[in-house]
């Protein structure tokens, strides 16, 4: 039953995503690469969820975050960011804070569709180059 209360609360943050959350990630190479490796990294909750203290918008998505799990050091290296963990765990903290990564390893879904676009016109782009002879 507790797992059902996180998903419950989870899903509530999804379906009341924000798009303006994109405009803090789409200069920054550094945090693209993060939330890009978010999604390749192992997130679970954990086993036993702590209980609910109160049912503000805020207090839930750090209740969320208090009962999940993940790696630094694995984040770190598919990032292929150069520096210490601490440093890591603070450049994570205003994805976290924007709700523009997620608890269960996904992330927010206009930021997802504008990687898509981003990747389509690169390829669209190399498409059209002409072809050397």
């Amino acid at each position: 039953m507790d797992k059902d209360i996180y998903a419950e609360k989870l899903a509530y943050f999804k379906q009341n995503e924000k798009p303006e959350v994109v405009l803090l990630i789409a200069d920054n190479p550094e945090l693209i690469k993060i939330i890009i490796a978010w999604t390749n990294i192992d997130v679970k909750r954990v086993d036993k969820l702590t209980p609910i203290s109160n049912d503000s918008e805020r207090e839930i998505w750090e209740w969320l975050w208090q009962n999940t799990k993940f790696s630094l050091t694995e984040l770190k290296e598919k990032a292929d960011i150069p520096c210490v963990e601490s440093v890591l765990a603070q450049k994570i903290k205003p994805l976290i804070g924007n709700r523009i990564i997620y608890p269960d390893g996904t992330v927010n879904s206009y930021v997802q569709r504008y990687f898509k676009e981003r990747v389509v016109k690169l390829f669209d782009a190399k498409s059209k180059r002409p072809v050397k002879k």
